[in-house]
Protein backbone atom coordinates (compact mmCIF):
# COMPACT_ATOMS: atom_id res chain seq x y z
CA UNK A 1 0.00 0.00 0.00
CA UNK A 2 1.40 3.44 -0.85
CA UNK A 3 2.39 5.67 2.05
CA UNK A 4 1.38 9.30 2.35
CA UNK A 5 3.27 11.91 4.30
CA UNK A 6 2.23 15.53 4.76
CA UNK A 7 5.19 17.64 3.69
CA UNK A 8 3.53 21.07 3.80
CA UNK A 9 0.84 22.10 6.26
CA UNK A 10 -1.82 24.75 5.77
CA UNK A 11 0.43 27.22 7.59
CA UNK A 12 3.39 26.32 5.34
CA UNK A 13 1.21 26.99 2.27
CA UNK A 14 0.04 30.31 3.70
CA UNK A 15 3.62 31.44 4.36
CA UNK A 16 4.83 30.29 0.93
CA UNK A 17 2.04 32.18 -0.86
CA UNK A 18 2.73 35.28 1.20
CA UNK A 19 6.42 35.15 0.21
CA UNK A 20 5.56 34.53 -3.47
CA UNK A 21 3.16 37.52 -3.47
CA UNK A 22 5.91 39.77 -2.10
CA UNK A 23 8.43 38.42 -4.63
CA UNK A 24 6.01 39.07 -7.51
CA UNK A 25 5.52 42.65 -6.33
CA UNK A 26 9.24 43.25 -5.84
CA UNK A 27 10.24 41.75 -9.18
CA UNK A 28 7.59 43.68 -11.10
CA UNK A 29 7.94 46.92 -9.11
CA UNK A 30 4.32 46.83 -8.00
CA UNK A 31 1.07 45.40 -9.24
CA UNK A 32 0.31 47.55 -12.27
CA UNK A 33 -0.03 45.53 -15.48
CA UNK A 34 -0.21 42.23 -13.55
CA UNK A 35 -2.61 39.45 -14.45
CA UNK A 36 -2.62 36.24 -12.44
CA UNK A 37 -3.71 33.20 -14.46
CA UNK A 38 -4.41 29.97 -12.61
CA UNK A 39 -3.99 26.70 -14.49
CA UNK A 40 -7.00 24.49 -13.86
CA UNK A 41 -7.63 22.99 -11.37
CA UNK A 42 -5.61 23.90 -8.30
CA UNK A 43 -3.75 26.81 -9.89
CA UNK A 44 -6.97 28.85 -9.88
CA UNK A 45 -7.52 28.98 -6.10
CA UNK A 46 -3.78 29.56 -5.62
CA UNK A 47 -3.95 32.53 -8.04
CA UNK A 48 -6.95 33.92 -6.14
CA UNK A 49 -5.09 33.61 -2.84
CA UNK A 50 -2.06 35.39 -4.32
CA UNK A 51 -4.32 38.19 -5.58
CA UNK A 52 -5.77 38.59 -2.07
CA UNK A 53 -2.29 38.81 -0.56
CA UNK A 54 -1.19 41.34 -3.18
CA UNK A 55 -4.31 43.41 -2.47
CA UNK A 56 -3.47 43.39 1.26
CA UNK A 57 0.05 44.65 0.58
CA UNK A 58 -0.51 47.04 -2.35
CA UNK A 59 -4.17 47.94 -1.98
CA UNK A 60 -4.62 47.03 -5.66
CA UNK A 61 -7.02 44.47 -7.08
CA UNK A 62 -5.09 42.25 -9.49
CA UNK A 63 -7.26 40.51 -12.09
CA UNK A 64 -7.34 36.71 -11.85
CA UNK A 65 -8.17 34.36 -14.70
CA UNK A 66 -8.45 30.61 -15.15
CA UNK A 67 -6.87 28.67 -17.98
CA UNK A 68 -7.87 25.25 -19.27
CA UNK A 69 -4.93 23.61 -21.03
CA UNK A 70 -6.61 20.27 -21.86
CA UNK A 71 -6.61 20.76 -25.63
CA UNK A 72 -3.04 22.14 -25.65
CA UNK A 73 -1.39 19.15 -23.96
CA UNK A 74 1.04 17.11 -26.03
CA UNK A 75 -0.22 13.89 -24.44
CA UNK A 76 -3.89 14.42 -25.27
CA UNK A 77 -4.01 11.22 -27.36
CA UNK A 78 -2.45 9.20 -24.53
CA UNK A 79 -4.86 10.29 -21.78
CA UNK A 80 -8.44 9.48 -21.02
CA UNK A 81 -10.62 12.33 -22.23
CA UNK A 82 -11.15 14.84 -19.45
CA UNK A 83 -14.04 17.26 -19.35
CA UNK A 84 -12.95 20.55 -20.84
CA UNK A 85 -12.88 23.30 -18.24
CA UNK A 86 -13.53 26.97 -18.63
CA UNK A 87 -10.90 29.46 -19.67
CA UNK A 88 -11.92 32.79 -18.23
CA UNK A 89 -9.57 35.75 -18.52
CA UNK A 90 -11.19 38.98 -17.27
CA UNK A 91 -8.90 41.38 -19.18
CA UNK A 92 -6.96 41.45 -22.43
CA UNK A 93 -3.60 39.68 -21.98
CA UNK A 94 -1.89 41.90 -24.55
CA UNK A 95 0.71 44.11 -22.89
CA UNK A 96 0.16 42.52 -19.46
CA UNK A 97 2.65 40.77 -17.23
CA UNK A 98 0.92 37.40 -16.97
CA UNK A 99 1.87 35.25 -14.01
CA UNK A 100 0.87 31.64 -14.63
CA UNK A 101 0.06 29.94 -11.34
CA UNK A 102 0.12 26.17 -10.83
CA UNK A 103 0.31 23.81 -7.90
CA UNK A 104 3.19 21.50 -8.91
CA UNK A 105 5.95 21.92 -11.48
CA UNK A 106 7.20 18.54 -12.66
CA UNK A 107 8.11 17.88 -16.31
CA UNK A 108 7.22 21.35 -17.59
CA UNK A 109 4.74 20.03 -20.16
CA UNK A 110 1.69 21.61 -18.50
CA UNK A 111 3.45 24.97 -18.40
CA UNK A 112 4.35 24.71 -22.09
CA UNK A 113 0.70 23.97 -22.86
CA UNK A 114 -0.38 26.92 -20.69
CA UNK A 115 1.96 29.29 -22.52
CA UNK A 116 0.52 28.13 -25.85
CA UNK A 117 -3.05 28.61 -24.58
CA UNK A 118 -2.25 32.04 -23.17
CA UNK A 119 -0.54 33.34 -26.30
CA UNK A 120 -3.55 32.25 -28.35
CA UNK A 121 -5.44 34.91 -26.38
CA UNK A 122 -3.02 37.75 -27.12
CA UNK A 123 0.57 38.89 -26.75
CA UNK A 124 1.57 39.37 -23.11
CA UNK A 125 4.45 41.72 -22.33
CA UNK A 126 5.92 38.90 -20.24
CA UNK A 127 4.93 35.49 -18.95
CA UNK A 128 6.16 34.47 -15.51
CA UNK A 129 5.55 31.27 -13.56
CA UNK A 130 4.64 30.83 -9.90
CA UNK A 131 4.30 27.34 -8.42
CA UNK A 132 3.64 26.13 -4.92
CA UNK A 133 5.91 23.07 -5.34
CA UNK A 134 8.79 22.38 -7.71
CA UNK A 135 9.62 18.68 -7.61
CA UNK A 136 12.24 18.62 -10.37
CA UNK A 137 12.50 16.11 -13.24
CA UNK A 138 12.06 18.61 -16.07
CA UNK A 139 11.64 17.28 -19.61
CA UNK A 140 11.51 20.78 -21.13
CA UNK A 141 13.72 23.82 -20.49
CA UNK A 142 11.23 25.51 -18.14
CA UNK A 143 11.82 26.95 -14.69
CA UNK A 144 9.60 28.78 -12.25
CA UNK A 145 10.19 32.44 -11.40
CA UNK A 146 8.54 32.02 -8.00
CA UNK A 147 8.60 28.78 -5.99
CA UNK A 148 6.91 28.08 -2.69
CA UNK A 149 9.04 25.02 -1.93
CA UNK A 150 11.50 22.85 -3.82
CA UNK A 151 10.82 19.22 -2.95
CA UNK A 152 13.23 16.75 -4.56
CA UNK A 153 11.41 13.53 -5.40
CA UNK A 154 12.03 10.28 -7.18
CA UNK A 155 10.17 9.61 -10.41
CA UNK A 156 8.15 6.95 -8.60
CA UNK A 157 6.88 9.36 -5.95
CA UNK A 158 3.92 11.66 -6.39
CA UNK A 159 3.27 15.10 -4.94
CA UNK A 160 -0.36 16.04 -4.37
CA UNK A 161 -1.46 19.52 -3.39
CA UNK A 162 -4.71 19.62 -1.48
CA UNK A 163 -6.58 22.90 -1.21
CA UNK A 164 -9.59 23.86 0.88
CA UNK A 165 -11.46 25.15 -2.18
CA UNK A 166 -11.12 21.84 -4.04
CA UNK A 167 -10.32 19.13 -1.49
CA UNK A 168 -11.69 20.44 1.80
CA UNK A 169 -8.30 20.98 3.47
CA UNK A 170 -4.90 22.54 2.81
CA UNK A 171 -1.73 20.49 2.66
CA UNK A 172 0.86 18.96 0.38
CA UNK A 173 1.29 15.22 0.49
CA UNK A 174 4.17 13.07 -0.73
CA UNK A 175 2.96 9.65 -1.86
CA UNK A 176 5.53 6.87 -1.99
CA UNK A 177 4.73 3.61 -3.76
CA UNK A 178 4.67 0.39 -1.83
CA UNK A 179 8.18 -0.93 -1.19
CA UNK A 180 9.25 -3.65 -3.58
CA UNK A 181 6.82 -2.48 -6.27
CA UNK A 182 7.93 -1.04 -9.58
Amino acid sequence: MPTERVILTAEDIRRALSRIAHEILEHNKGASHLLLVGILTRGVPLARRLAQKIAQVEGVEVPVGSLDISLYRDDIALRHPLPVGVTSIPVDVTGRICVLVDDVLFTGRSVRAAMDALTDLGRPRAIQLAVLVDRGHRELPIRADYVGRNIPTSLREEVQVRLEEVDGWDGVVLIRPEEGRT
